[in-house]
């Protein structure tokens, strides 16, 4: 599983109806009404639907008004008041295109409504028209969401009849709450006692104490016959959650989650499919839940049998697997996703068969020598390269080294090690994650843009002219422009790569040490240009004081002839070779 997969499973849907559509676009939901959120729908009915007229004829449009304690999403459809799990029948039209939308469900055009944003409401209003062929008796069904975590299906309203139709009673739509299991307060806290001794333990930082250690994040596993009980522990403010994985890649993961809502919390069981959103599960499969919030600090824990033969999606705890732990910031109930790297193990354990303590790391080794890597080249080996040759030359006017000036065999040697860096580092995300990937921003493009400018620079060197050919001034400004928009893309991308998740970089330590960097180098630039040009003029000058006193009167053309001669050995990029 990649590091950003756990990012993914730990995403849920939007604080809307179906699949996190706040749009209202929820015609996934047109059979039966019910929003993926996969939590419980609400037993206590908070709304309710009322109609301007009960009885109709074909055509006619009567009005529909939702209202109730205040709402983000909303589903209503009319059925067949003798067949209400069948098909919508009739049609919708708007009173406030803000407020709501028209859907298609099934066949019909225009047979269901919904809201076109999350914005909270107390009441919407509509109208129904009814069909020429429709059946006599006809019921409103509406699907009310609070939060994400908080919602009604098919809340029944009232029943209309067609003109001339016989009598039905208007009874209520019956729907089956299924009850679920209220979690304990815990009376005390977690401890790292007997981590490595009694039970498994994954700490972060390697060593921390939940008891002790505000920061510690921290997840238990201990055996009790044919039960695991799990406790996890971590500061933070929406949700802590772990997983059990095959691989380090995303998908066929089962998850456990504590999320906070509100005044409470719930915990549940998940199921990650591919690469999609993870889809909570019943609560029947955990036993003995209980939470408690304190200073900040969430902790939850439950048991779990080791084995559940009739839940294939619950991996059995007498099995290896690799164990993330992630957390992040929960909105009306969705979790949302987490801001930094989860926590994953280096290697894949058996809880259930050891005792041991471990820790992990939220960034991956190939990352890590990328992002170290990149660094080395584009701040240290090309702005040393390039110093060299642009103020260095003087330092070593006729030493050689291997047949070639010493200035321009160091600025080589660094230059080659540059591209050589980058274009090894370039490499390792694509080994790590296999593709490219579209989670990282514009740090990628940049990416590419550096490492194309890094090859390119070898090659424009190949066909460097000779000193005196008259291309020269041309080869100069080109490889001079070409370094330079290399080194400036590559800082941004420096800058924007230090965002990236899977390096797990201390915010915002990263950002402050990186300008440093810059402001060294560039201030370094500006001193050595100073300093260069104040020894140029001094030299300039000691040789009109010296033509002065041999000759007065040629030393001013002399003068002008050497003035000119040393400003035109200097170039752009300092590459002119001696």
């Amino acid at each position: 599983m990649a590091l950003v997969a756990p990012v993914i499973w730990l995403l849920a849907c939007s604080s809307s109806l179906v699949t996190s559509y706040p749009d209202g676009r929820v015609t996934r939901a047109c059979d039966d009404m019910t929003p993926l959120h996969k939590h419980h729908s609400q037993s206590a009915i908070k709304h309710n639907i009322t109609v301007d007229k009960t009885v109709f004829n074909p055509g006619d449009q009567i009005k529909v008004t939702l209202s109730g304690s205040r709402f983000m999403g909303f589903f209503v459809q009319a059925r067949d008041a003798n067949d209400l799990d069948g098909n919508a029948v009739g049609s919708f039209s708007l009173i406030d295109d803000q407020v709501s939308q028209l859907l298609k469900c099934g066949s019909v055009q225009d047979s269901a409504v919904s809201q076109t944003n999350k914005r909270r409401k107390e009441q919407v209003e509509f109208y129904w028209i009814a069909p020429s062929d429709g059946p006599q008796h006809i019921q409103f069904l509406a699907t009310v969401v609070e939060k994400y975590s908080v919602y009604w299906v098919k809340i029944p309203g009232p029943i209309i009849s067609r003109s001339g139709a016989p009598l039905i009673s208007n009874k209520p739509y019956p729907v089956a709450m299924p009850t679920v299991p209220t979690a304990l307060l815990l009376t005390e806290g977690f401890s790292a006692s007997g981590c490595g001794s009694n039970k498994f333990c994954v700490r972060n930082p390697t060593s921390c104490d939940p008891q002790k250690d505000i920061w510690c994040f921290f997840v238990s596993f201990k055996r009790e016959g044919d039960s695991m009980l799990i406790e996890m522990s971590g500061p933070v403010k929406g949700y802590l959650s772990f997983a059990l994985s095959h691989d380090h890649w995303m998908g066929d993961d089962d998850v456990y989650l504590c999320v906070t809502d509100g005044q409470t919390v719930d915990i549940n069981p998940a199921y990650l499919r591919g690469r999609s959103h993870p889809e909570m599960a019943s609560t029947d499969d955990l036993h003995d839940a209980a939470w408690r919030i304190e200073d900040g600090i969430l902790q939850c824990s439950f048991r779990r049998n080791i084995r559940i033969p009739t839940t294939p999606e619950r991996f059995p705890f007498d099995s290896s697997y690799y164990i993330f732990v992630a957390d992040g910031d929960v909105d009306n109930g969705r979790v949302l996703r987490h801001k930094r790297q989860p926590l994953i193990t280096s290697k894949m354990y058996n809880v259930s068969e050891s005792v041991e303590d471990v820790g992990g790391s939220r960034s991956p080794l190939l990352i890590k020598f990328h992002g170290a890597m990149m660094f080395i080249a584009w701040m240290t080996t090309v702005s040393i390269g390039v110093l060299i040759a642009r103020f260095f030359k003087p330092v070593w006017p006729t030493s050689t080294l291997f047949g070639e000036k010493v200035w321009f065999q160091l600025h080589r040697i660094l230059m080659v090690s540059t591209v050589l860096l980058t274009v090894v580092a370039f490499v390792l995300p694509f080994v790590y994650r296999g593709h490219w990937s579209s989670r990282a921003g514009y740090h990628p493009y940049l990416g590419c843009v550096v490492f194309a400018l890094a090859v390119l620079q070898p090659i424009i060197a190949v066909f460097r002219p000779a000193p005196s050919s008259h291309r020269r001034p041309y080869f100069n400004w080109t490889h001079w422009g070409t370094g330079t928009v290399a080194r400036i893309v590559a800082v941004a991308a420096i800058f924007l790569g230090m965002n990236v998740q899977a390096l797990d970089l201390p915010d915002p330590w990263d950002t402050y040490t990186m300008v440093g960097f810059v402001l060294w180098h560039v201030c370094a630039d500006i001193l050595l240009e100073v300093h260069s040009f104040c020894q140029q003029k001094g030299s300039i000058k000691q040789l009109e004081d010296r033509m002065e006193i041999l000759n007065p009167y040629t030393a001013k053309n002399e003068v002008c002839e050497y003035t000119s001669l040393l400003y035109a050995s200097i170039h752009p990029c300092g590459m002119e070779r001696q």
